[in-house]
């Protein structure tokens, strides 16, 4: 192993063009993966911010039970750390029941036992299992119903696959499923909206609430917010669903299924024009108009004001932060800056992105995360300031890890990022 592998903007923007299968060193499948500091909070069972195993616990007064080996169970001990330890519990499986599937007969025991041992009777019972019942082809509808009928106790899987990362329903989309899954008809309410796609809410200061409430929505609902399992149950009034992230695209056509209830999609993005545009569009899909010139204004009299203060800056971008490292990158370039580097996965929907970086920045090196070649990863010194938790441990100067749990989205996600980094540039 002689040296990191990337690709540059402009060749991984031909191979695009040329409809060539990605490079094999972009694709973890096709590889060893390396766990290095900067990927392992979000690539390990023990991830830190919103993984599986937490995420699945968002319906407010949930437990979960966690049918794994000792390693998988091991791992979710950190989540005690956070204020999890009373609402988790654990089925460990040894050599025998792995290779029998024996541990199959028990789940339903063992959820019995969970709700004898409380005093309390939880909301909802999320049985979170492995890429061993994933090998075993387990039938966790199956299961769960029964669970359901020794505990009377409303049972849903949480899927913790890493075998599935890059499939087309991937753990954190699967997991969006469930939360959603209990869920009943009720009749629809035209002023009442849901906003899906994140575990926790956004920013307070977003002006996504105001620009809604402007056209008759009075109330939003998110999971995140919702204190009281009575409280979920009021998201199924909803008249519409916004989603805000594409793993929830699948949970939103669940609901449109199930509960009738439509959904219009935004994507997170960075670009002011972008922003305004996806408003101008959800006012017409909803009949109104969505006036967010105050919102606009100021935000372009914000980047202006930055770009006379930091004439000239080099960022690197990384994965593990609140946007998509590419779009990042394309605006920075867009507003006149250079980017030397980006750190992420090329997935579906990368592949325009890629096309105007390449167009604007053709020497900009794309790596890999995972790649194993990341071991002998060389900073760039051009470098002035990285973006993401990744790229920060990378680069060990000036750097914004912009990854809070409390998520950004819009004008205010892009002030926010203007101000840190004008912040760390102090």
């Amino acid at each position: 192993m002689s040296s990191t592998y990337f690709i540059t903007a402009e060749e991984l923007a031909k191979n695009i063009e040329d409809k060539k299968p990605l490079p094999q060193e972009l694709l973890s499948s096709k590889h060893l993966i390396y766990s290095s500091p900067a990927t392992l909070s979000f690539n390990s069972p023990g991830a830190k911010g919103f993984g599986v195993k937490r995420a699945a616990l968002a319906i407010p007064g949930s437990v979960m039970l966690l049918v794994a080996p000792t390693c998988c169970g091991r791992n979710t001990a950190l989540l005690n750390e956070i204020g999890y330890s009373e609402r988790i519990f654990y089925l460990l499986l040894d050599d025998t029941d792995i290779v029998t599937g024996r541990h199959l007969n028990k789940i339903a025991s063992a959820a019995l036992e969970i709700k004898e041992e409380l005093n309390y009777t939880p909301s909802a019972l999320m049985i979170c299992i492995t890429c061993v019942d994933a090998l075993l082809g387990t039938d966790m509808e199956r299961v769960c119903k029964k669970c359901f009928e020794k505990t009377n106790i409303p049972t849903v899987p949480a899927y913790m696959y890493a075998l599935t990362r890059e499939k087309k329903l991937p753990p954190m989309a699967a997991v969006r499923k469930s939360l959603y899954s209990l869920l009943k008809p009720r009749k629809r309410i035209s002023t009442v909206c849901n906003l899906l796609g994140f575990f926790s809410p956004l920013y307070d200061e977003c002006e996504i609430y105001p620009l809604l409430k402007s056209i008759g929505i009075t109330r939003i609902g998110e999971l995140s917010r919702c204190k009281t399992y009575e409280e979920y149950e009021t998201l199924s009034e909803a008249n519409f669903n916004l989603v805000l992230n594409r793993e929830a695209r699948f949970s939103a056509q669940y609901l449109e299924q199930t509960l009738g209830i439509p959904y219009i999609e935004l994507t997170r993005v960075y670009s002011p024009q972008k922003i305004h545009n996806q408003y101008t569009l959800l006012g017409k899909a909803l009949g109104s108009d969505i006036d967010d010139s105050k919102y606009l204004e100021k935000t372009l009299k914000k980047i202006e004001e930055f770009k006379s203060k930091h004439r000239s800056l080099t960022f690197a971008v990384g994965e593990w932060l609140n946007a998509d490292g590419f779009e990042l990158s394309l605006t920075l370039l867009e507003m006149g800056f250079k980017v030397s580097e980006i750190y992420a996965t090329v997935g579906d929907g990368n592949e325009k992105l890629i096309s105007h970086i390449a167009k604007i920045s053709p020497k900009t090196r794309i790596y890999s995360n995972l790649s194993p070649t990341m071991l002998m990863y060389e900073p760039s010194k051009e470098t002035d300031i990285a973006l993401g938790a990744d790229a920060a441990y990378y680069h060990k100067g000036k750097s914004l890890e912009f990854n809070s749990e409390t998520q950004p989205f819009g004008y205010q996600g892009l002030n926010m990022l203007l101000d840190g980094i004008d912040e760390v540039l102090k």
